[in-house]
């Protein structure tokens, strides 16, 4: 067969992601930190942008009339700048004035805990501190919030506290530098993984050297540090109290029986009657198996909370988007009509100018979309968890994806990305959205089925209630709930319960019975 070549024509369809699209889908499943950041890039790299955050717009305690000033009425009144992204969807959702809202929602919620007959608030109390602790809602007269965490004093990390008791117990410059190494190897919790014999090579010093400095940072505060295993850790401790005796040590070097609740063989090794057992648990209970993480080890950062929900009063629910949790954009038309008049004649510079209001525009229109979509999905939720927001866990319905993105008409893929990370503020507390999707368990009397969340709280509550006689069993626990309708099996109650760190049948009245002897009943 002879080559030859040839030209075709041909039509054919492709979908083709560009960049844009691209960083339209990473916006649904930022973070209102990660969102911010990426807004500063942006407002860095284009000069038509500025960033207004709720802080300068005055959150809920700026007017309407003020939001209208600084966005879409400027444009009516032949004003240099035009409010975009979040500004149609802003007013829609927040129609009253910030300063109201902030009002009637501090009234509302004060309410809840002065009337008992709201069932569906009686067991949020911390809703409150919530609110009162987000920017703008101090009721202040200059609107100016203020953020609790700039009054949290700087705490010492665990390095810092270490190196300060090094020059009261170690007087030799090689001691020092020894201990500052050691120092230096210590984990998050205190414990000590660096090798005795590998320290002292690295250092050039002797062995012997090593192990007295570490015995000397043993008695550091606080105590057990520069342990090497949790048995070294409760042994530094008791050592410290005057407490490890020769029954102690040998309960302290054989932990694993204690967490198999094995009392009985405890009591062999250990030579103690039952009654010395417990007074020995009971002195482990007061030690602290990580003496590290009491030091700080990173910044805690607030929540925000990206949605609202509270009664209205018809009975129903106002879903709203927390204007704190939404960046403002603001696209300077009269700043680009202004130097696009002095770059009409440099085509590089008119294309440059161009390109930047494409990306300027595309930017406010994908954040309009991001909270409109973040909208329609809160609101689908509270809709589906009517029950929950009223009556509690219990009450809390089986939900997935798929029925929120039919009822939304939207992608599951966009769902998944919008319940990332984004938080509700409700009467029952503050929840990620992703809670609220649970898988289905069947009833046992062919009902409405429960979600898997709801039946682990009711498991937690009926172990919880179970006194040192009357310990539930698996098999008891599936009895009670098929009595309550819910058909479940023996080992989908052992997973929910080992995924609890509930532990079983047999070490809970162990540990019951020892508790009950320890209070002298």
């Amino acid at each position: 067969m002879a080559l030859s070549a040839s030209l075709h024509l041909r039509q054919s369809q492709s979908l083709v992601m560009t960049p844009q699209l691209m960083q339209s889908i990473q916006l649904l499943q930022m973070t209102h930190l990660e969102l911010g950041q990426f807004i500063a890039q942006e407002v860095e790299k284009n000069p038509l942008l500025e960033f207004q955050s709720a802080e300068e717009t005055g959150g809920f305690g700026s007017d309407r009339s003020e939001r209208e000033d600084a966005g879409l009425a400027a444009e009516a009144d032949g004003g240099t700048e035009q409010a975009a992204g979040t500004g149609d969807l802003y007013d829609s959702a927040t129609s009253r004035s910030g300063e109201r809202l902030s009002e009637e929602l501090d009234a509302d919620f004060a309410n809840v805990f002065q009337d008992d007959t709201a069932p569906q608030r009686a067991d949020a109390p911390e809703l409150l501190g919530q609110w009162k602790s987000m920017p703008g809602a101090g009721g202040s007269d200059d609107g100016e919030g203020y953020d609790l965490d700039d009054f949290v004093a700087g705490r010492k990390t665990l390095r810092e506290t270490l190196l300060e008791q090094i020059p009261f117990a170690l007087g030799a410059r090689g001691d020092r530098l020894i201990a500052q190494h050691l120092i230096d190897q210590l984990d998050e919790a205190g414990y000590l993984h660096a090798e005795i014999a590998e320290t002292a090579a690295r250092l050039g010093a002797a062995t012997e050297d090593v192990t007295r400095v570490l015995l000397v940072l043993q008695q550091f505060d606080p105590p057990g540090v520069f342990a090497r295993s949790l048995s070294e850790c409760l042994a530094i401790q008791l050592r410290l109290r005057n407490r490890l005796d020769p029954a102690m040590a040998a309960l302290v070097a054989h932990l694993e029986l204690l967490a198999r609740r094995d009392f009985a063989s405890l009591k062999k090794i250990c030579g103690v009657d039952e009654e010395d057992l417990i007074d020995m648990l009971a002195e482990i209970r007061k030690l602290d198996p990580k003496p590290g993480t009491s030091f700080e080890t990173g910044v805690s950062e607030s929540i925000i909370p990206d949605v609202i929900v509270r009664s209205a009063p018809d009975g129903g629910w106002l879903v709203e988007l927390n204007p704190d949790a939404l960046p403002r954009v603001l696209v300077n038309h009269a700043y680009f009509a202004e130097i696009s008049r002095g770059a009409h004649k440099n085509s590089a510079e008119q294309a440059f100018l161009s390109e930047c209001m494409q990306n300027a525009n595309w930017l406010t229109r994908s954040l309009d979309q991001r909270a409109r979509t973040i909208m329609k999905v809160a609101s689908e939720i509270v809709r589906q968890q009517d029950a929950f927001l009223v009556h509690g866990v219990d009450h809390l319905r089986p939900l997935n994806l798929r029925i929120v993105a039919d009822a939304i008409k939207m992608h599951e893929s966009t769902v998944s990305r919008v319940t990332s990370n984004k938080y509700m503020l409700t009467p029952r507390g503050l929840f990620e959205l992703k809670y609220f999707f649970t898988v289905s368990i069947g009833s046992a009397e062919n009902g409405d089925a429960h979600s898997a969340e709801s039946v682990r709280h009711r498991i937690r509550t009926l172990i919880s209630q179970e006194s040192a006689d009357a310990v539930l069993s698996d098999d008891d626990i599936v009895d009670i709930l098929k009595q309550a309708g819910v058909d479940i099996a023996r080992r989908t109650v052992a997973k929910y319960r080992e995924a609890m760190n509930i532990p079983s049948s047999v070490q809970r009245r162990r540990e019951k019975r020892a508790l009950a002897k320890a209070a002298g009943f």
